[in-house]
């Protein structure tokens, strides 16, 4: 008991001074009584209040209002320019190298299919075997279509890959190294521009996915001199459920863009409805089919947010929030049979943590009953996703304390 009273107290203190707590109001449900502990931000982010007012004034004035003229009046212009803003607030992307469209597996899919094909003869593509499955099984697909081999990255289960294993797998014959700057498990940060680096001293190409760290842990894709990048929007960019994704292609390699999905709007003149497929300058050529432009009006106002923020100061309280996690996870889950399957090294960790215990399958479903919300992955986690500008510390140490209350239950 007076472990859960001073990690109590500790966690209302760490509200208390807060600078970003204000910005937890801005939140829709952050008040809920009815779920106590929302740590799932880093699988859907919540909605924002001001999201209800955009969405709103869309449908009425511009869908309802204008009708088709929209596309002439702005419509056609937005994932440009919401990739522009997203690049300057969030990944350190000059204007022009930023475009928001399709899923992140389409755009893991472009990326990656335009990348070998500029690569000549090259054989093989590296990536590693913790990745996110659908890395993974987009990557076998290339390969098999391509008639490529993909070489396997090992990495550390409480940790991810390492420039030393990428060091180990790469050659002349790598055309594309494919791995995530946040792994998806364990929350471990991967060294972009070291591994970037040394990729390039080979002659190859790196893509990055960045759906596990875009909102929350600061990227600097420019001066990382990163090759491609693509990440979703409905994690720390709370745009919401399906919400479209984005992609980042480096100025230099536009040119040589290879297409694969051909779309009208990712022809040079979309409305001349030309014969031949001409692709469209710049980052424009991503582009396939129509924008989707109710999923992605959300994403504006999360990153108005975090630009009123500032990515420094996110990434500083993402920091606090994992460390007394950690703390937590050390005083009232390890003495119960848990593991923590995350970096203990704050500056190697992202904004979620992992923690195993073989119960937690069973564990998670009870929790949700009680409207604390964690995210289960198999064989035995529960992740906890601080999102850093909608969590709070006392959330989190509640449910911290759930879990452990739940596992001593059951002991």
């Amino acid at each position: 008991m007076r472990t859960t009273s001073r990690l109590s107290d500790r966690a209302r203190e760490l509200d208390s001074a807060d600078p970003l707590a204000g910005m937890r109001e801005k939140f829709l449900g952050h008040d809920d009584a009815g779920v106590p502990a929302y740590l799932d931000g880093n699988s859907l982010g919540r909605p924002l209040a001001a999201t209800l007012d955009r969405l709103n004034e869309f449908v009425r004035n511009q869908w309802g209002g204008r009708l088709i003229r929209g596309w002439d009046e702005g419509w056609l212009a937005l994932p440009r320019q919401i990739g522009d803003e997203l690049g300057l607030q969030v990944l350190g992307a000059a204007p022009g190298q930023c475009i928001v469209a399709d899923s992140t597996t389409v755009l893991l899919y472009k990326l990656a299919r335009a990348a070998v094909a500029a690569g000549g003869d090259r054989t093989e593509i590296v990536l590693d075997r913790d990745n996110f499955p659908t890395d993974r099984y987009v990557m076998e697909g290339i390969a098999a279509e391509c008639g490529l081999t993909l070489r396997w990255v090992g990495a550390d289960y409480d940790g991810g890959v390492r420039p030393e294993s990428v060091a180990a797998a790469v050659g002349p014959q790598t055309s594309l190294v494919v791995l995530s700057h946040v792994a998806y498990r364990s929350g471990f940060i991967a060294d972009v521009p070291a591994i970037t680096e040394l990729v390039h001293r080979t002659g190859g190409r790196v893509l990055w996915d960045l759906c596990h760290s875009a909102g929350s842990v600061p990227a600097e894709l420019d001066a990382w001199n990163v090759d491609y990048a693509a990440g979703c929007s409905y994690k720390y960019l709370n745009g919401g459920p399906g919400a479209p994704a984005w992609a980042y292609v480096a100025a230099r390699h536009q040119n040589d863009f290879n297409q694969p999905i051909r779309g009208w709007l990712g022809a040079g003149d979309p409305f001349g409805m030309g014969r031949d497929f001409v692709p469209a300058p710049g980052i424009q050529r991503v582009v396939s089919g129509t924008p989707p432009i109710l999923g992605m009006l959300a994403m504006q106002d999360m990153i108005a947010l975090i630009s009123e923020a500032g990515m420094d100061a996110v990434r500083e309280k993402s920091v606090q929030l994992t460390s007394f996690a950690v703390q937590a996870f050390d005083e009232v889950l390890a003495p119960l049979g848990a593991v923590l399957a995350s970096p203990r090294d704050p500056s190697q960790r992202g904004s979620h943590i992992t923690v195993d215990h073989p119960a937690f399958k069973d564990v998670t479903a009870r929790l949700w009953e009680q409207g604390i919300i964690p995210d289960y992955r198999n064989p035995n986690g529960i992740r906890l996703g601080l999102s850093p500008l909608s969590t709070s510390f006392a959330e989190t140490w509640t449910g911290i304390e759930a879990m452990a209350a739940d596992l001593r239950a059951g002991s």
